[in-house]
């Protein structure tokens, strides 16, 4: 999402790097084009000019022009005060006597039905055992979806059907939670193609019914300067406690993220970073503000990983790499586990430098890539994966057909296969190798 802004704030960066002392106006200089990076990615102009009047403020100090990397200070600042937009790290509320009632609030739209399972679901994870509440009445099928969504998670969904109100379903959910021993009751409320006075008056009296101990605005991040007024507009009737942002995996510009917080007051809680069940993290402003200036996200990568790789797995495979016994079979074992992570645009963008590094690749690995490799390691006999030296001339043809690939594919990744085992066997002898070398 914020692959535009951060290309032009990383050039910024790079210009001030390149004058060695900073003068007042490079740095006057610099920040205007902070200024227009921001406003073009969709950013509040007041937040913009709030924002770069701190940054200005604090890098014309001294400590920054007789520093001897004062453009390195200038990307500190401009890192910390982005943390200070976003704001502090918010957690749920769930203190107290369960159970307890989140409100999802939103315009139609926005992915609050998904959002609701991804939500029970990384609950369900921390120990919570959540119940879904359909009281989504008037979209087409929304009931129906919420209990699609909880059966394919092995959640409980609570539902009585379009003809009950919906502040009557939330408070019968909220007593059954309590029978049934529920310790988190999500409702999955309706939303608009608009704010109105009708959805505002029905929010409140779920509100009055349930006493909620969350409630949290789901806003589509692709929206722009319109999803900061829906913000403002909700807060004001219904009391938010907390923002998700869905659609954070868009190719938006990404304004709305750095602009509502900042607006409303309201925290920023989630980010929903894909269509997967597990695609909703807790949000982390330090993080976040270190991928938008190209440094990466080292601690979410880790804990993806975490999720992902098995122990026991990963010792044997470290094994294989030590030895450089690493086969075909390996190597796709491997790519399926990194594919569980998320795209590999996503992955990519959480290591530091890698994005610099990608321009100096000549074919770029994607998604279809890694389905194309898949299928011609799976189009091999247990042989060939295991001693990639015997495919020759008809075996080729035979895994190209079989996969639907090209002879010229299949042969760029046999040497490329063979490269990362030159790589390693490199790094069994203690010898550092050309990492780019793997893709020329």
């Amino acid at each position: 999402m914020f692959e535009a802004l951060t290309d032009k704030l990383q050039g910024t960066f790079e210009k001030l790097a390149r004058k060695g002392r900073l003068t007042e106006d490079d740095v006057d200089e610099g920040l205007r084009e902070v200024r227009i990076a921001l406003l073009e990615a969709d950013v509040n102009y007041k937040v913009v000019k709030d924002f770069v009047s701190r940054v200005r403020e604090r890098a014309l100090g001294a400590e920054v022009m007789r520093s001897l990397t004062p453009a390195q200070q200038v990307v500190n600042i401009v890192n910390e005060e982005l943390i200070a937009l976003l704001g502090k790290p918010s957690k749920m509320d769930l203190s107290g006597q369960p159970p307890h009632a989140v409100m999802l609030v939103g315009l139609q739209g926005s992915g609050k039905t998904t959002t609701a399972a991804k939500l029970a679901l990384h609950l369900r994870k921390q120990g919570q055992r959540p119940l879904l509440v359909a009281a989504d009445v008037r979209r087409p099928a929304a009931v129906e979806q919420l209990e699609i969504l909880g059966k394919q998670m092995d959640l409980a969904v609570h539902g009585e059907g379009t003809s009950v109100p919906p502040p009557e379903i939330c408070a019968n959910a909220l007593r059954r939670a309590k029978e049934a021993a529920y310790s988190v009751v999500i409702m999955d409320t309706q939303g608009r193609l608009h704010v109105d006075d009708q959805l505002m008056a029905e929010l409140e009296q779920i509100k009055t019914r349930v006493s909620p101990a969350e409630i949290l605005l789901v806003a589509d991040a692709m929206t722009g300067q319109d999803a900061v007024t829906v913000a403002q507009e909700f807060h004001g009737r219904v009391g938010l406690t907390g923002l998700i942002l869905t659609k954070m995996d868009g190719d938006a510009r990404g304004g709305a993220a750095l602009s509502m917080r900042s607006v409303t007051g309201v925290p920023i809680k989630f980010l929903g970073v894909g269509e997967k069940t597990g695609d909703l993290e807790d949000f982390h402003p330090d993080r976040l503000a270190s991928r938008i200036l190209g440094m990466g996200d080292v601690l979410t990568l880790i804990e993806r990983a975490e999720e992902v790789f098995d122990h026991e797995h990963a010792l044997k495979m470290e094994e294989k790499l030590r030895t450089a016994t690493f086969t075909l079979e390996d190597f796709l074992d491997q790519l399926q586990q990194v594919k569980k992570m998320g795209p590999m645009s996503q992955v990519l963008d959480m290591i530091p430098g890698l994005s610099s590094l990608a321009a100096q690749i000549p074919q770029e690995i994607t998604d279809q890539q890694l389905v194309k490799i898949e299928a011609m390691i799976n189009s091999m006999t247990r042989a060939e994966r295991q001693s990639p030296r015997i495919i020759g001339g008809s075996r080729k043809r035979r895994i190209t057909r079989g996969s639907g690939t090209t002879v010229q594919e299949l042969n760029q990744l046999l040497s490329q296969f063979r490269q990362i085992q030159k790589m390693m066997k490199q790094m069994s002898k203690g010898r550092i190798p050309d990492v780019l070398s793997m893709f020329r």
